[in-house]
């Protein structure tokens, strides 16, 4: 069984959603024959590069609100994260491009630590508030889970896996995801959201009982 999740490294909701999912899949069981793939969604493709904004002003002018309750919002996203067990510390956080993350994250599934890459850069954005957005950054996380960091200079120096970050994002059109996280089991069944791990968990189970049918 294949499932592929769509998501950027700088959504709340997506960090939430993988932690749901995690749980919902390890208490399945046939996790062992599960293969994860993350997929490239990109929620502000047009931000420009090397330039970062207070994420409070970016929510506020998105979806039309002060930065009062933009900040709130931001609260309220922090105690969600606790009831699951994770710490997000989003006070001053910022926003920015994250295609060169993206275009890690392919580099990452080539060499067999996409999971753990995906798990780091979450982390360091929503937990570490560490800077996702820069070379010397990134460069760095990637290391971290044991990617050879003169190739991560490489790539980031070019544009490779441009054309796969691409490729994901149409695939998601195509497959009517319009926000994300977005789970596709087998190209078959769809989730759209940080659902609970239950309902998660019932999908799995679903579509294992449907496959083998």
């Amino acid at each position: 069984m294949q499932v592929e999740i769509w998501s950027d490294v700088v959504c709340p909701w997506c960090y939430l959603g993988k932690m749901r999912f995690e749980r919902a899949l390890g208490e399945f069981a046939h996790s062992a024959e599960v293969e994860v793939v993350y997929r490239s969604f990109e929620l502000d493709p047009g931000a420009p590069k090397g330039v970062t904004t207070p994420t409070v002003s970016m929510l506020a002018s998105k979806y039309g609100m002060s930065d009062q309750q933009a900040e709130q919002a931001q609260r309220q996203m922090e105690q969600r994260a606790a009831q699951d067990g994770l710490t997000f510390r989003m006070s001053g956080l910022r926003s920015g491009n994250t295609r060169d993350a993206h275009r890690l994250l392919h580099l990452a599934k080539a060499r067999g630590l996409q999971p753990e890459l995906a798990e780091r850069l979450h982390r360091a954005y929503f937990t570490e508030q560490d800077s996702i957005f820069d070379h010397q950054s990134l460069t760095r996380l990637a290391a971290e889970v044991g990617l050879e960091a003169g190739e991560v200079a490489e790539v980031l120096a070019g544009d490779d896996y441009a054309a796969d970050v691409t490729a994901d994002e149409a695939m998601a059109q195509a497959l009517g995801a319009s926000g994300v996280p977005f789970f596709v089991i087998d190209r078959r069944y769809g989730i759209s959201g940080a659902q609970p791990a239950e309902t998660i968990a019932r999908v799995l189970d679903e579509a294992w009982e449907k496959a083998g049918a």
